[in-house]
């Protein structure tokens, strides 16, 4: 029994690196042009609308103005049966005396253990409440529950209590599952696609979010959008 127990064991290890790894290899992939990540940040100002026009999303709506940042994920894709995980990509804005910058470029991936089957995409939002959230973002990865402090955002008619967290996070599901549970979620930066966004070589969150060194036209409505919703 012993043995057929360690076999499972490294089963589930080896299956969950192996989807850990595939998540994060698919996110990492280098676009040839800034093609990529125009189409994500154009998503991205689709995913924060849809979000703020949603009645059960009040939170959102009452709570930007006071936030430290916004990470938008357009698409996570979450498949897998018994082991699964999901993945995908977001756009970072932050706000500091000077107004909104960004967006910094991030991959999301995550793995777990419990049943589960098929295929589902969920659009993300996750508010920035802290500056340990913040600064957990600019650095080169970490995750979500270990680093900063996550928590679920209140929705429908609970969507205007008081919550406190680092990290507050919002899914909305496209498929045929219910909201998408963040926690543990490994968020990496995407210098790929912050270079080709910004055409320039190893553009880093700080550059972007802080020094505001890297800046683009191609940034202006999205960042106009925030500033509007945070209003």
């Amino acid at each position: 029994m012993k043995t057929n127990e360690s076999t499972v064991n490294v089963s589930r290890r080896t299956t969950l690196m192996m989807l850990g790894a595939t998540f994060l290899g698919g996110c990492a992939t280098q676009p040839t042009s800034s093609a990529e990540p125009e189409a994500l940040v154009a998503s991205a100002r689709t995913t924060l609308s849809n979000f703020i026009r949603d009645p059960d999303q009040t939170w959102i709506q009452d709570n930007l103005n006071r936030s430290r940042g916004i990470l938008i994920a357009p698409q996570l894709v979450r498949a897998g049966f018994i082991f699964g995980g999901s993945g995908g990509r977001g756009v970072l804005c932050a706000r500091d005396g000077k107004g909104w910058a960004g967006p910094a470029f991030y991959n999301l991936a995550t793995v777990s253990v419990g049943f589960q089957a098929g295929i589902d995409v969920s659009e993300a939002i996750i508010v920035v409440m802290t500056d340990r959230g913040m600064n957990s973002l600019l650095a080169s990865s970490f995750k979500m529950g270990g680093d900063a402090s996550i928590a679920a955002g209140p929705v429908g008619a609970g969507a205007r209590s008081t919550i406190t967290a680092d990290l507050i996070t919002f899914t909305r599901a496209r498929g045929l599952y219910g909201g998408l549970n963040l926690d543990g979620t490994v968020v990496s930066t995407n210098v790929p696609w912050n270079d080709a966004f910004f055409g320039a070589n190893n553009v880093l969150p700080p550059d972007i979010l802080i020094r505001r060194t890297r800046k683009s036209p191609k940034a202006d409505a999205l960042l106009a959008d925030v500033a509007r919703a945070a209003k």
